[in-house]
């Protein structure tokens, strides 16, 4: 418990916003109807003290733990022991628990709790979840998993990844919202106790209070459409109204008549004017009687320079640390969520490959083989994109929603999430792609060819890491996993028909369109594949069938006009080098692919890779960006 006792003051607080929902479009150009959310409201609270702001929907209760939170901008003084609350200090003293919070499912109670992020490590940290466990009482789930907990569990255990920070102040909007009664004592009982043993200034928002949780409550603030109706303790609240003319009836919960009182009547034109009326003549009555409730039985309070050390955002290695054993222990584990991550990093491309394995493991080498084995490149390429998308779309997103509402703590940027995230994925995409290219690569060329097979293998490995990238820089601003896949999708869609080679020849191309394949990841994975495997001897002079063959073909084709000048129609391509020419070579062009810059293996390779390093660099700036609020609160409601 703290030693040092504290006051939290609000003092005419104002704060604008926008009042109304808007369409994409209106709040991307700043056209939604924006006005007064909260108007000239002041309060005080203590230490150890459980304060509820009380109102019914819109009546500005989120609006006001954001003010204190300092998330969105406001006019008037927040004071910690009369000095005022900077934005900075408020990281280190305050934190806000939505009741929309998100964690990660592959986690324990106890992991959830011990991979929090905070200063304190080691046995110190042990003693600490173990502790809170025990306040919150989640000791009997500690080994549950956080996707098989009850609402009263959860919404406990989101406190508590709080609650081991040791907060200065506990900002907790909703908590018992869509609790059993029952639930809703034990949340609210184990607040008050969490307030007194650990002095913390608890301040939560409800829409329905029971009368049971009336003796936990110390301070209550009623607002209404932006107003303070009543801000003081909880044991003058009868004596006010009483003494204003609105004594409570006996045998009624006085927490929900007074919120009754406070609330704008919409039933009729006539109750709606009539209770606007007497909702203005409440707010106007506290303002010339109410301060002396506000102020009154207060006690002496010593200053305080540096209430907690121990609360606060650790260091940066440590944050990276923390977010990558966070990771690894999400997966390496025998529950549901471990095995689904396990597989789908591990064996979803492998499958996807064996299928192709058993399509094509019967071609033999005639001609119609040019074909067959060039689509077959091209389906372990454009598989790799859409199974990397894929296993992203599914596994990045409780990250990055966890991201986002621990980024708004202050605890870790973007950057630090992607470096975590990519020191996990890159090693799980690394075995699962070199097993892929293992199953097919003897249909394409001779396995024993160790160097051959490790460089067509880092080819798809790029091609798994960029598709991987591009999918994290879209769900940036895409919430939804459908969405952000048919995005994906489409883009790669774009790149594959237009730089692969396959679907249409480059020879096919107006000037403008070939060059701008030089700018796409596609062209260059696909040239390196198609130019390493098409370059085998066993290419050179391939049968039509078993009765046809084509030895009468005695050079290599040089022009699209004398491709059929040879003596049999069918024998369309001389070699490896003829079939590369047609499909990757521009209008008019007369030179050697072999001797062609284009045509580097080790050029590819080096572009290829470079378009994944770049995109992965690229998300690292692009997380680093402010983005609008309403694109970042979609992901923490």
């Amino acid at each position: 418990m703290l030693a040092t006792e504290y006051t939290l003051e609000l003092c005419n607080v104002f704060h604008s916003g926008q009042v109304e929902p808007g369409s994409f479009f209106q709040r991307l150009t700043g056209g939604v109807k924006t006005g007064v959310i909260l108007k000239d409201v002041s309060f005080t609270t203590h230490s150890g003290e459980v304060t509820a702001i009380l109102g019914s929907k819109g009546s500005g209760k989120r609006a006001l733990l954001d003010v204190i939170a300092r998330r969105v901008p406001s006019k008037g003084h927040i004071l910690l022991d009369g000095v005022p609350l900077e934005e900075e200090q408020l990281n280190n003293t305050c934190a806000l628990v939505r009741h929309s919070t998100k964690l990660l499912p592959g986690l324990t109670v106890q992991q959830t709790l011990s991979f929090s992020l905070t200063k304190i490590e080691g046995y110190l940290k042990s003693s600490k979840v173990k502790q809170v466990m025990a306040d919150l009482a989640l000791s009997q789930v500690a080994n549950k998993s956080v996707t098989n907990l009850t609402k009263s569990e959860y919404r406990r255990l989101v406190i508590g990844v709080q609650l081991i920070r040791d907060p200065i102040i506990l900002l907790l909007d909703e908590p018992t919202w869509d609790l059993d009664p029952l639930s809703t004592y034990l949340v609210i009982s184990i607040l008050s106790n969490a307030a007194k043993k650990y002095g913390t200034a608890i301040i939560l928002t409800m829409e329905k209070p029971r009368s049971d949780v009336f003796p936990f409550l110390e301070r209550v603030v009623y607002l209404c459409l932006g107003d303070a109706v009543y801000a003081g303790p909880t044991r003058n609240l009868l004596d006010y109204f009483g003494s204003i003319g609105f004594p409570c009836p006996q045998l009624e919960n006085p927490l929900m008549y007074y919120l009754c009182l406070s609330t704008v009547d919409r039933r009729s034109r006539e109750r709606f004017i009539e209770s606007n009326h007497q909702i203005a003549a409440l707010v106007e009555k506290f303002k010339l009687e109410g301060q002396g409730i506000m102020q009154g039985h207060m006690t002496e309070h010593s200053r305080i320079v540096n209430p907690n050390k121990q609360y606060g955002k650790p260091g940066g290695v440590q944050v990276i640390w923390m977010l990558y054993v966070r990771m690894l222990v999400s997966i390496f584990n025998f529950r549901k969520n471990g095995l689904k991550q396990m597989f789908m990093r591990l064996f979803t491309l492998p499958l996807y490959f064996l299928i192709l394995w058993l399509f094509y493991n019967e071609a033999k080498d005639y001609q119609r083989a040019f074909i067959t084995k060039s689509g077959l490149i091209f389906n372990a390429m454009v598989g790799t994109y859409f199974v990397s998308i894929m296993n992203t779309i599914c596994l990045y997103g409780p990250y990055r929603t966890r991201y986002y509402q621990e980024s708004q703590e202050g605890l870790y940027s973007g950057a630090s999430l992607l470096l975590s995230w990519n020191l996990v994925s890159l090693p799980f995409s690394f075995i699962s792609t070199f097993a892929s290219a293992a199953i097919i690569y003897n249909i394409l060329g001779d396995i024993t060819e160790n160097l051959d097979f490790i460089y067509f293998a880092l080819v798809l490995w790029s091609c798994y890491v960029f598709a991987e990238q591009q999918a994290i820089a879209v769900m940036m601003v895409v919430k939804r996993g459908l969405i952000a896949a048919v995005v994906n999708i489409y883009i790669t869609c774009v790149y594959v028909m237009l730089a692969s080679g396959v679907l249409r020849s480059y020879k096919g191309y107006e000037d403008w369109l070939y060059y701008v394949t030089y700018i796409t990841h596609t062209r260059y994975a696909s040239i390196f594949m198609h130019r390493s495997i098409f370059k085998q001897p066993r290419f050179n002079i391939l049968p039509y069938n078993d009765q046809e063959n084509c030895t009468s073909i005695t050079s290599l084709i040089q022009t699209s006009s004398s491709l059929n000048t040879n003596s049999n129609a069918n024998c369309r391509y001389a070699s490896g080098k003829a079939f590369l020419t047609e499909r990757f070579t521009a209008r008019n062009y007369a030179g050697d692919i072999y001797t062609s810059g284009d045509f580097n293996l080790e050029f590819n390779l080096g572009i290829s890779f470079a378009f994944s390093v770049g995109i992965m660099v690229l998300n690292k700036f692009l997380y680093l960006i402010p983005l609008p609020s309403y694109i970042t609160d979609k992901f923490r409601e």
